[in-house]
């Protein structure tokens, strides 16, 4: 990418969400990478977002030319408390950024975030679609493979297996 073709990566905010609903719908809808059947409003991604900042853990926004280009967040990892410092991951693009490097940009951010926030480890459960374009992002950000769950979602009339990769953080 040239540089003035570089994303600025930010926190999102509640004027974001819009966008970030349209770019996730796009999945739900039309792809298995996701196991949602249903697309998130708006409002639902506000109230994603506000737990997701509520627990310190980032949640970002790619932009270029004034325009979300993607989003990228983490959650918890499981609810126990011995889990508090592994998050899961979660990046989209819309569908024409895929391929000019804002996935890895905003995974990369995510990352840095993730590690100022105490964050130990990094979980990404990507669902095996045959596309290997998600696993070969996280692997190619420090990822390695931590097991795969055989046909454990159905969507589209096809069982899905998922990957599991993780990412140990400083």
């Amino acid at each position: 990418m040239s540089d003035q073709n570089v994303p600025t990566v930010r926190p999102a905010q509640p004027r974001d969400l819009e966008a970030i609903a349209r770019i996730y719908a796009h999945y739900v809808l039309n792809t298995t990478v996701t196991f949602e059947q249903d697309p998130p409003d708006a409002h639902d991604w506000w109230r994603r977002l506000d737990a997701v900042q509520a627990r310190g853990l980032p949640f970002l926004v790619a932009e270029q030319t004034g325009k979300v280009m993607g989003f990228a967040y983490c959650k918890p990892w499981r609810t126990r408390s011995a889990y508090r410092r592994t998050v899961e991951d979660s990046v989209y693009l819309m569908p024409e950024a895929v391929g000019r490097g804002m996935g890895r940009t905003l995974l990369e951010a995510l990352l840095r975030d993730c590690a100022a926030a105490g964050i130990r480890q990094v979980i990404a459960v990507i669902v095996e679609t045959g596309d290997p374009t998600s696993s070969a992002l996280h692997k190619s950000c420090g990822f390695v493979d931590a097991g795969r769950l055989s046909a454990v979602g159905h969507k589209h009339g096809r069982w899905l297996d998922t990957l599991m990769l993780q990412r140990a953080l400083p």
